[in-house]
């Protein structure tokens, strides 16, 4: 079993027996890894607290068949201040369960490491949680291939602006290609989507472009990735 040394993000634990853990990590240089830890549930464990959710790790693991082993582990960046604040903790939550469910295991994805780091740390900084999840989700989509139209027809190509929004045709579509299933969406809602796409975690913007958005966003992950997001629900908006 080769030793290896890698940077990640706890992404969720399970126990394992009555003293171990399973961890997984999304880490920066071989994607998703499972891995023991072992005696971490002990009082007197070496790993300490390190090996808890949103926890941005250096490890030392070795190599296995199925699960690797974690042999070191020093904290980077603890992100305590996400888990001892419930909105913050929910939407943490909701994007480790978007990470975990869309991440593939051991293959490498540094662009989407840095946005999962990269939302975090908007979430310890006191941003506007929910907008940090929708834009987070919107960012992972376009990562993975699913960038959302917000500009022009979905299918065609028209310029918008355009009033209906069909997540199956991947966007805003034009009166002359839209589906039975485009739903009309408020004048405000596609600049705050574009925002959330396309620069800052959040934006102001009115409570019912928000909500409306927010509906967008859930709707075309769930459909796109084939995976329902359960914590979404629990984000306070």
């Amino acid at each position: 079993m080769p030793l290896y040394k890698e940077q990640g993000i706890i992404l969720r634990t399970m126990r394992l027996g009555e003293s171990d853990r399973i961890v997984t990590v999304f880490t920066q240089g071989s994607g998703k890894v499972r891995a023991v830890a072992k005696g971490v549930r002990k009082t007197k464990s070496k790993f300490g607290g390190r090996l808890e959710p949103f926890t941005h790790v250096d490890l030392l693991l070795y190599r296995g068949r199925e699960l690797d082993i974690v042999t070191q582990c020093e904290t980077l960046t603890s992100f305590r201040g996400i888990r001892e604040d419930y909105v913050r903790f929910a939407a943490g939550e909701a994007i480790l369960e978007a990470t975990d469910r869309v991440a593939e295991e051991r293959e490498r994805n540094v662009r989407q490491f840095m946005l999962l780091l990269g939302a975090l740390r908007a979430l310890s900084h006191g941003q506007e949680p929910a907008s940090v999840v929708d834009a987070y989700l919107l960012r992972m989509a376009s990562i993975a291939g699913f960038r959302p139209h917000l500009r022009a027809c979905a299918s065609c190509g028209r310029p918008g602006p355009h009033a209906r929004f069909s997540v199956a045709q991947g966007g805003l579509v034009c009166s002359s290609c839209r589906n039975a299933t485009a739903v009309r969406v408020g004048e405000a809602t596609v600049p705050y989507l574009a925002h959330l796409l396309e620069q800052e975690w959040t934006v102001d913007a009115s409570d019912d472009a928000r909500r409306e958005a927010s509906g967008l966003v859930r709707a075309y992950v769930e459909y796109h990735f084939d995976r329902p997001l359960r914590a979404w629900a629990h984000v306070p908006r």
